[in-house]
């Protein structure tokens, strides 16, 4: 046997799937994580899967770039620029996170202005050098960095460099050479892009987080490598796609959005080998819910993303939204006497009362056990049982502050989680101008299942499925990735005066540089996909318009004019005969790697057995509910609600009026 094993980090569990590559079956388990040092998480799922050996392949998705901008727990960064454009990172941009808060404080950027260093040079806006650098300044500027040995990290931004790259190489090889080690983030191979804000604040969060990702990273290499391990390991990009520990040590912003991509993954995959073309996707764990669209069989990306807000990251990734509700969200009452959920969590530890160890505040899952739609004595497959008297004390203060019951006050927990949730569902449909009922709505995470009735009912989504697995359904993502790298670089041009040697010039170099990365990686054949980022002139935000131009031949760049005014038309209503401006080009360049089986399951001789039954609260009282074993079920049983079919990660709570059928591969697809 070869196994593709995926391991998906998360803040309460760290989950696990391995694929059998002969036997084309799955296994999928998940051990309580470990925050303090999420290594250990690792090694205690890959001893209770045991055949170590027998791992061909490991795809990691990890938080620790996350963490560590979440926390602001990074590598003290010095800041090199052009001269007179030392203070862009604190400037920032002029807008507010809230417009009438007085007492509201703007961000700090990840570098304070004393470490931040001017060096003489200056390169124009159309790429020619006005000024040389002074390189015996910047070695000035290395040694006395090193003596003072407090810089754990370096950061370099000059004005333009996106043109003309040869200044910051230089910098970087002087730093090199005087202090070699130190790490060194250049922003032409960050962000090589325009807008000097969002290419300084790119570049420092990268250099931020260097040193930590590279230690732990590092770490994990070593102990994998003791316990046997030889298999190769890979690290999840927020792309969706995979780069070996290597190259996520020399660029670690890449995989800042790096586990919540894995379920996004899967459910394309998913929803491919079902025929079904629209998903809108609902990964709730046990700290936070991350939601996503798939439109058309096509993942949404973006590079507008912030980490925090007034600290921007515009590398590219799969378009995720993440809200502070999860299972291990704290509901309390506020200083006005309102119930809230969140967005703080219990995580794994001390995790929700229920869990018993030492947690006593009233959580989200606590709230699911005094419903009786979370089994206490089948979590985990029956291996952590649950203290449901432990969870009932929890919630109990909150009803005693209302004046509710035990029930409803775990009932009003839940329904301000659902809210939460469903607010996070319309900012990537209805925001985005797409309508819920053309949209399947696909759950997963440990506590997604449980909720998937309520939110199809209150965000008017008619249609809802559970995979195989969803409570490891990021990790089970991974065995599927591919790998994929994505270079963009700005080269302004006009249709009025289209300079198509430099448009070719710069998309061979971009196809060049995707085709050496994955080469690199082990992985010849490579598709690409080009693009260019448009506007009329005088606007101020691109369309992406894909391009099957490489050369730009007349009739190519008319194709790629006529594109741009037909799609600006579909998205805004109109169009103009003003010029366009051609701003970034884009290149992005996959390999298959991640082909994958879905084996089916066998077909129904008779009805759906429950094997038993317990009163579920469902809104106005307890109802005697059948419980179903996932494991019973094949391919056409169907059920009706209201009933819960329970599994070793995860429970789905099918709510009165509706319905459940079961396709041949063992989804649980819903129906209102």
């Amino acid at each position: 046997m070869a196994y593709r094993l995926g391991i998906d980090i998360g803040g309460t569990f760290t989950d696990f799937v391995a694929y059998d590559e002969s036997g084309r079956a799955l296994r999928a388990w998940k051990n309580l994580s470990t925050p303090h040092d999420p290594i250990q998480g690792i090694m205690t799922g890959l001893r209770a899967f045991g055949d170590i050996p027998a791992i061909r392949a490991i795809r990691l998705g990890t938080t620790v770039a996350t963490n560590a901008l979440l926390e602001g727990k990074g590598a003290r960064v010095a800041y090199v620029t052009t001269r007179g454009f030392r203070d862009v990172p604190f400037i920032g941009r002029g807008n507010r996170r809230h417009h009438y808060d007085l007492a509201w404080v703007k961000p700090k950027p990840f570098v304070m202005r004393r470490d931040a260093h001017e060096v003489d040079e200056r390169v124009g806006a159309d790429g020619s050098v006005l000024q040389p650098l002074d390189e015996a300044a910047v070695a000035d500027l290395a040694e006395r960095l090193a003596a003072e040995g407090a810089v754990e990290a370096v950061a370099v931004v000059l004005l333009h460099s996106y043109l003309a790259p040869e200044h910051e190489r230089r910098i970087k090889a002087i730093f090199a050479e005087r202090l070699p080690g130190l790490p060194v983030s250049i922003s032409y191979e960050v962000l090589p892009k325009w807008k000097e804000h969002f290419r300084a604040s790119t570049t420092i969060c990268d250099a931020f987080i260097k040193p930590v990702v590279g230690r732990q990273l590092g770490a994990m290499r070593r102990q994998l490598a003791e316990q046997g391990v030889a298999a190769g390991i890979v690290v999840m990009r927020s792309n969706g796609g995979e780069m070996s520990l290597d190259a996520a040590v020399a660029q670690p912003i890449q995989i800042a959005v790096s586990g919540p991509t894995g379920g996004v993954i899967a459910a394309k995959r998913v929803a491919a080998h079902l025929g079904l073309p629209n998903l809108v996707t609902l990964d709730m764990g046990g700290t936070s819910t991350d939601v996503s669209t798939v439109v058309d069989g096509q993942e949404k990306f973006t590079t507008d993303f912030e980490i925090s807000w007034g600290r921007p990251i515009q590398v590219p990734m799969i378009d995720i939204r993440t809200i502070g509700a999860g299972g291990g969200s704290i509901a309390r009452i506020d200083a006005g006497g309102m119930l809230v959920v969140g967005p703080e969590s219990a995580g794994a530890d001390p995790g929700p009362a229920c869990y018993g160890r030492g947690g006593s505040l009233p959580t989200v899952t606590d709230a699911n056990v005094v419903l009786g739609r979370i089994g206490a004595a089948n979590f985990l497959g029956g291996t952590m049982a649950l203290d449901a008297a432990a969870a009932r004390a929890a919630v109990d203060p909150i009803g005693q502050a209302l004046g509710l019951s035990v029930e409803q006050a775990a009932l009003a927990i839940v329904r301000i989680a659902n809210n939460n949730m469903v607010g996070a569902l319309h900012t990537v449909l209805t925001e985005q101008g797409l309508d819920p009922r053309d949209f399947v709505l696909v759950a997963f995470g440990g506590a997604g299942p449980p909720h998937v009735s309520d939110l199809m009912s209150e965000a008017a989504i008619p249609h809802g499925l559970v995979p195989n697995c969803p409570g490891q359904f990021s990790a089970f993502g991974f065995t599927m990735a591919d790998a994929r790298v994505d270079r963009a670089r700005t080269v302004q041009l006009t249709s009025r005066a289209f300079d198509r040697a430099r448009a070719a010039a710069a998309m061979g170099d971009l196809v060049a540089e995707c085709r050496a990365e994955l080469a690199a990686q082990g992985h010849p054949e490579v598709a690409i996909r080009r693009s260019v980022e448009m506007r009329y002139l005088g606007q101020n935000y691109e369309l992406e318009i894909p391009t099957e131009a490489d050369s730009f031949t007349e009739d190519e760049v008319a194709a790629l004019l006529a594109t741009f005014h037909a799609q600006h038309e579909a998205r805004f209503g109109f169009r103009l005969d003003d010029p366009m401006e051609m701003v970034n080009f884009l290149v992005t360049g996959t390999a298959r790697t991640g082909d994958l089986d879905f084996p089916s399951i066998p077909e129904a001789d008779g009805p759906a057995l429950p094997r038993g039954r317990r009163p579920v609260w469902f809104g106005d009282g307890f109802a005697d509910t059948p419980v179903y074993a996932r494991d019973d079920l094949r391919a056409g049983h169907g059920i009706t609600g209201p009933a819960l079919v329970e599994e070793a990660a995860s429970v789905t709570v099918l709510d009165p009026g509706k319905s459940l059928t079961v396709d041949r591969t063992g989804n649980l697809l819903i129906t209102a």
